[in-house]
């Protein structure tokens, strides 16, 4: 039986983002619509019929919300069949989120029955978010993400570089968090955890926080860290293109969210050989298993004794090393990059020989 190969064109609703170049570098086509973020214009809209005319696709891949409604309603529009939908995330916070963005979610929920033939979800608690949010509940898929074994890796080079960096002392023990700054990532239930850490001076440490608003700049996150008293236990580095070296360079990674659908810096820790702790949400217990430990949300008693735990654990080097190869293990064994590219690939495939009876050799053009 011949080999089933696809080939790729990207439309963009913005921009071409961080990762135009890559998808040139590729030789993927790329089209971008330039559309104001989380509005629509006419020009937008006649460039990706435009594309639509162009590369006549057998099948339009949509991502989230606002990519879901305008590509999923104007390739059937163009009398494409074949429209998969993309949710990657655990649904929305009614008090967070865009107003924008809330309506082109309430919009697919009322469009979710006619429009995509699949919606695809990395997340089974996801997916059932948004069917109690009233999308159709018949035609969802689940694919977990996966992630690049060659690029997430254990480094023991940037793990010496960045501790030096960070003027680690010796007997340290660093906790890592890469979070943006967000109500879902719950950093106030983080510093009550460090809090308690530090109360009982069973070991010492060094949390290393990252992302998005994770800054000295930013005064709310200041002030939390300060009302708990943790603030000359915190280092604050801000966003990083550099997640695989911080990983390495932390003992655990620990996720405190108290909202998520299946977080890819929890499965980038353990690809690393870093044990996580980390809040039972979303498919957290899933990705983790028994590789680390999943406390409740919202308990900063819980995740401040699972913390301990790990520290305890850590000065044990034979079970640590083996707790590390576990982390990877899991990763590559299920969450791999390759695994994921089959099950899209799989799914492509099944859903044409479903509905346009195509032979098995056929090329494909998605649209993602």
């Amino acid at each position: 039986m011949a080999e089933h190969t696809h080939s790729h064109a990207v439309v963009s609703l913005s921009d071409e983002g961080k990762y135009g170049p890559l998808l040139r570098e590729a030789g993927v086509p790329l089209a971008c619509l330039s559309m104001p973020k989380g509005r629509l214009s006419l020009g937008g809209l006649a460039a990706f019929r435009r594309v639509l005319s162009a590369h006549r696709p057998d099948i339009v891949q949509c991502w989230m919300y606002h990519a879901n409604l305008v590509g999923g309603v104007l390739s059937r529009l163009a009398g494409i069949r074949l429209v998969v939908w993309g949710m990657h995330n655990s649904g929305l916070d009614p008090l967070v989120a865009p107003l924008a963005t809330r309506m082109a979610d309430r919009a697919c929920a009322l469009m979710s029955r006619v429009v995509p033939t699949q919606i695809v979800s990395c997340s089974q608690q996801a997916s059932r978010r948004h069917i109690s949010a009233g999308y159709s509940a018949s035609n969802w898929t689940i694919i977990p993400n996966g992630y690049d074994l060659a690029v997430f890796e254990p480094d023991a080079r940037a793990r010496s570089r960045l501790r030096r960096a960070w003027s680690i002392d010796e007997g340290q023990f660093v906790i890592g968090s890469v979070a943006r700054w967000h109500p879902d990532k719950d950093h106030r239930n983080l510093a009550a955890a460090l809090a308690k850490l530090s109360a009982r001076a069973e070991f010492p440490f060094k949390c290393i926080l990252a992302g998005p608003g994770i800054s000295p700049e930013n005064n709310d996150l200041a002030g939390l860290l300060d009302r708990y008293g943790v603030r000359d236990k915190v280092m604050l580095l801000g966003p990083s293109d550099g997640v695989a070296a911080l990983m390495s360079a932390f003992d655990i990674h620990v996720l405190a969210s108290r909202r998520e659908a299946f977080p890819n810096v929890v499965a980038e820790a353990m690809a690393c050989g870093t044990p996580c702790v980390a809040t039972d949400v979303g498919d957290i217990g899933v990705i983790v298993g028994n590789t680390g430990c999943v406390v409740p949300s919202q308990d900063p008693d819980a995740l401040s004794r699972a913390i301990t735990n790990m520290a305890v654990e850590n000065r044990n080097s034979p079970s640590w090393e083996t707790r590390q190869q576990a982390c990877r293990n899991r990763v590559a064994s299920d969450f791999s990059l390759e695994r994921m590219a089959r099950a899209y690939s799989a799914l492509w495939e099944r859903l044409s020989a479903k509905d346009l009876r195509t032979e098995n050799d056929q090329e494909q053009t998605i649209i993602w």
